[in-house]
Order: C-alpha cells, then sequence, then structure tokens
C-alpha cells in the first residue's frame, strides 16, 4: 500500500500542500482530483522522491520510498520525458534498463508494451514524427515496460482520443487487477467516475473528500426527479405541502428525505412517468468543493452537500 502522511511543501510564500494525506491500496485504482495549482503534481512528484517534503513522509509496504524501492515504481510525468530524436524501441529499452532489466527481457517488454497499446509499427520512428497522442501511448509504454509494483500517472488521458482512452483505461483496470495500486491524476471527471474504485478531491493543498463515489454522493438532503405531464401543477402541489420543488432538467425537482410523500403528492395531480433519486456526478461534487473552499468575494454562495463537505479532511 501506497501511503501519504501530512506532506507539506511550500514554495516561498505559496503554500502548495498543506498537510495532505491518503492512502492507494493493493489492486486500486485512486483518481487524484483538483483544479490547477491544487497540488497534485507536487504530491506526484514528492511520491518519486523529484521534489523533497517540507515535512511529512511517503511509504511503500511501511517503510519510506529509497531509490532501489523508486525504480520499480512507474511514472508518467505530465510533461513528456521522452528523448523527441530517440527512436521509439530504443529509447524504451534504454529506459527498462535503467530500471534494472536486462537487454533481452527488456526487448521483449518492449514489443509486448508497444503492440497493446497500438505504437508496434512504429518502433523505428523517433518520438518526434508522432502524433500528441501517439506520444502519450508511448510515454505510458516507458511506465510500464519495467513491470512497475506501482503506478503513479500525471493526466495520462491528455491529449487522447476515445479510441486511446478505451485503450489506456483497459490497460489500467488489467494492471489493478493483476493486484498493482495505480493512483492517477485527471481533469476528465467523467472518466475518473467511471473508472476508479476511489477518488481524492484536492483544493488548495489539502484533502477535502475521499472516498467511492458512492460514499461521497451520500448527502443528507437527498432530491427526487418526477417526470410528469403538468409540471407547474406539482411544483404547486409539492410546494404547498412543504416540499420544496422546481423545474430542472425537464422534470420536476423534489427536496425532501421523504420520498413516499413527494411521489404520493404528485400522483394526487396526475400520473408520475417516471420517479428517481438524483445522485450527485463527481463534477457536481467537485464544484462543491471547489466553491466551498472559495472566499465569498471570489464565488457567490451555493448550497453544498453536507454528506460530502461533513467528512471534509484538513489532513
Amino acid at each position: 500500500m501506497l501511503e501519504l502522511d501530512h506532506l507539506s511543501k511550500s514554495y516561498g510564500t505559496v503554500t502548495a500542500l498543506d498537510g495532505l494525506s491518503f492512502d492507494v491500496r493493493p489492486g486500486e485504482i485512486f483518481g487524484f482530483v483538483g483544479s490547477n495549482g491544487a497540488g497534485k503534481t507536487t504530491a506526484m512528484r514528492i511520491m518519486l522522491g523529484v521534489l523533497a517534503a517540507d515535512s511529512g513522509s511517503v511509504r511503500w509496504q511501511g517503510k519510506g520510498l529509497d531509490l532501489h524501492t523508486r525504480r520499480t515504481v512507474g511514472y508518467m510525468p505530465e510533461e513528456r520525458g521522452l528523448y523527441p530524436k530517440m527512436k521509439v524501441g530504443e529509447q524504451l529499452r534504454y529506459l527498462a534498463g535503467l530500471h534494472g532489466m536486462d537487454p533481452s527481457s527488456a526487448a521483449r517488454a518492449v514489443d509486448h508494451w508497444t503492440d497493446l497499446l497500438g505504437v508496434g509499427a512504429r518502433r523505428e520512428d523517433t518520438v518526434d514524427k508522432l502524433s500528441l497522442g501517439n506520444q502519450q501511448r508511448v510515454q505510458l509504454a516507458a511506465a510500464l515496460v519495467h513491470d512497475p509494483v506501482l503506478l503513479v500517472l500525471d493526466e495520462p488521458f491528455s491529449g487522447l482520443d476515445p479510441v486511446a482512452v478505451d485503450v489506456m483505461s483497459g490497460v489500467l483496470r488489467e494492471r489493478a487487477a493483476a493486484g498493482v495500486p495505480v493512483v492517477f491524476s485527471s481533469h476528465q471527471l467523467d472518466l475518473v467516475e467511471r473508472l476508479c474504485d476511489r477518488v481524492g478531491i484536492v483544493q488548495s493543498g489539502r484533502m477535502q473528500a475521499v472516498g467511492t463515489i458512492d460514499e461521497l454522493r451520500r448527502t443528507e438532503h437527498p432530491a427526487w426527479s418526477l417526470s410528469v405531464d403538468d409540471q407547474a401543477a406539482v411544483v404547486a402541489a409539492l410546494t404547498a405541502a412543504g416540499i420544496p420543488a422546481r423545474v430542472e432538467g425537464g422534470t420536476v425537482r423534489a427536496d425532501t428525505a421523504d420520498d413516499q410523500a413527494a411521489l404520493g403528492i404528485a400522483l394526487g395531480v396526475g400520473p408520475v412517468h417516471e420517479f428517481r433519486r438524483i445522485r450527485p456526478s463527481l463534477t457536481d461534487l467537485f464544484r462543491d468543493v471547489v466553491s466551498a473552499d472559495e472566499p465569498p468575494a471570489a464565488a457567490p454562495p451555493r448550497r453544498t452537500r453536507r454528506g460530502l463537505l461533513g467528512r471534509r479532511r484538513s489532513a
């Protein structure tokens, strides 16, 4: 298991990390999301020893990450770390050697991963001749070629077309199924929601919420969607009964914990064609966390979900 324990890091007067803590378990895909400048890349660089934390620690299997352990980690930086004038196959074999692989094992691994990621035919091309999407595939191959025990990926889906996203998603699921912990950052929240076992939302260097999507969706303020013929009449009837209601997204939204009362009132007006609970998306949760962390002058106040923010960690 990977553990980040109260990491803090400042650059002069700017605080990049403020007591950040989370863990990534074996076989788990962990989504690390936050606004630009929230501290995601800084945390990942500290994991790999590229940066030193001012305080706090990073542990792998209960021990600090020394040089030997870091050689077993697969890291994909947001900025492409490839040599543009070097051939793809030659470069990947070289990088595999830096991780301790012998030449024959490295060659087999390079062939396997480039074929799997759809760039096998480009092994003799230099990196600068590849499209940005294919460069991203090669960058992932570089992170995987030495059969890492841990994957740390910074914006791995950036610039990829839908087919490449599916390929990369499949690779991450396969690695997780083999017991490898995977942590990646992304601004593509719909993809994070589909792919990840747990998600951590970081803002201003602090972990504001962490858990499964279902855990983060839990709220003390449930809402329901009703598909009805006479929306205005249903809204009026619900409001008269003390249930806040409005038309939203083509249906009637009722904010109440008493779902049967809301349904009964709507049925008293006319037929109800669909009745379902409204579950916030990860994008909705993210907006709530970010807006709650902004000063009042920066954004108008908005209702937050205490089920999410009630578990905020100053970590």
